[in-house]
């Protein structure tokens, strides 16, 4: 096959929103990246198409045709927001399949490639279509080390257990097990899912992380000016306020920090459940005055904090992604992270700091250690953060993925896959 030839190609992408972070900005960024190479038609959710459309105007893709599907209004009338939104899922894959076959019937589709959900104890059903079939990047296959679950909330704890339980059933689901069997490679987004992929019976299988950035954006967040002048040193999180962000551990190595530095200041810009508990760990800490809550502030808003700050703080338990990572080191602020999930592919030794996971109290100790160690060693912060900047450009792109994924498509096309795909396990950071 013609390493130029145009592959007919449908993408399934549930959520799918230009201008978004997290999910939807994945399904938009992927959809924009496989209009570079090949003639693609898009199944997304009806809601989805007035941001899209929108978009279109100032950025036409003349060769993706979007398919927008919503189950009728008397099976969804129960889903309120993220409210029974599994549920809501999975019945919407039967309606995206049906339209699925109905399309493939009159393009005869080369390749069929799940984005989002980007979750693989969720069957895709695009895996039945008699089409090479591409699964993921997925993620959902982290779980939270023992040592941590005494300091979650109670909602934190049943979250937790929902969480295992529903992953547990979903192995068990047979259409699970198929989605996993039929796909010509299974993409994991962190090495616990891999394995999780594995077990459930994937022929070939790489970890490729679905973070990334585009070129414009790095660019943009390359340019951002911090002011002048002395100010406080200010840790900052950034994201929901859920347990498993691991927010609270943040909170408690600040206190350490903050005892010994009266003038520094933890920033955390985002919304969630745990905020009440947080702001009454604050209160608890003795250090309230010097922790602001930004609440949840549009993207652009929130990403300027970054210039802002001094560290990013994401002590997050078990992340597929963690895109705000590769946004904070695309700023040139260096990372505190766990290795754990997502973060762990993105930050090294020489971009941040990654520390372990036994414990809580180990945790929050070494967590303190660094954060004393970047405000004390300034020359240190910005090497790791220069290196970070720099890693961000080579192995994050938006571009560069999409390239690497037209490429698969190809490869996947001639029967060319064997035990040693192109993306191999040493491509891991791509």
């Amino acid at each position: 096959m013609n390493s130029e030839m145009r592959l007919c190609v449908l993408l399934s992408a549930y959520a799918c929103e230009p201008g978004k972070g997290s999910e939807p900005g994945v399904g938009w960024n992927w959809v924009c990246q496989m209009a570079r190479f090949h003639e693609v038609w898009v199944i997304t959710r009806t809601n989805n198409g007035k941001s899209i459309e929108a978009a279109l105007l100032s950025n036409p893709l003349p060769t993706v045709h979007f398919v927008y599907i919503d189950l009728p209004l008397w099976m969804r009338f129960w889903k309120k927001g993220r409210r029974g939104i599994h549920l809501y899922y999975y019945l919407w894959q039967i309606a995206a399949y049906v339209a699925a076959r109905k399309l493939h019937e009159q393009f005869r589709f080369d390749v069929v490639h799940h984005v989002t959900f980007v979750k693989y104890s969720i069957p895709s059903l695009m895996a039945l279509l008699p089409v090479p079939f591409v699964w993921g990047p997925v993620g959902g296959g982290e779980t939270t080390p023992n040592g941590f679950w005494w300091s979650f909330s109670l909602r934190g704890k049943v979250f937790e257990i929902f969480r295992t339980l529903a992953a547990s059933l979903g192995k068990l689901d047979p259409f699970v097990r198929i989605t996993a069997r039929s796909a010509a490679i299974a993409l994991a987004t962190t090495r616990e899912t891999e394995a999780q992929l594995r077990a459930l019976g994937c022929k070939t299988t790489a970890v490729f992380s679905q973070v990334a950035l585009p070129t414009s954006e790095i660019e943009s967040l390359g340019r951002l000016s911090r002011p002048i002048g002395p100010r406080p040193f200010r840790a900052l999180s950034l994201g929901d306020l859920l347990h498993w962000k691991g927010f609270e551990l943040g909170m408690r190595a600040f206190a350490q920090l903050h005892s010994q530095f009266p003038d520094s200041q933890y920033w955390l810009v985002g919304n969630g459940p745990e905020k009440a508990r947080l702001q009454k760990i604050a209160r608890q800490l003795g250090v309230k005055d010097a922790v602001v809550f930004w609440g949840e502030l549009p993207r652009p808003q929130a990403l300027e904090k970054l210039a802002e700050c001094d560290v990013l703080m994401h002590p997050s338990l078990h992340d597929s992604g963690g895109c705000v990572c590769a946004e904070a080191m695309a700023a040139g602020l260096p990372v505190i992270c766990l290795d754990l999930g997502g973060p762990a592919l993105q930050v090294t030794e020489t971009s941040g700091v990654m520390l372990s996971a036994d414990s809580a109290g180990q945790v929050v100790r070494e967590l303190a250690d660094a954060l004393k160690r970047l405000m004390s060693d300034p020359v240190l912060s910005f090497r790791l953060g220069m290196a970070g900047r720099d890693r961000v450009r080579e192995h994050f792109r938006w571009e560069t993925k999409g390239t690497l994924m037209a490429k698969l498509y190809r490869e996947i096309c001639e029967s060319s896959i064997t035990r040693r795909p192109l993306l191999n396990r040493e491509s891991t950071t791509t």
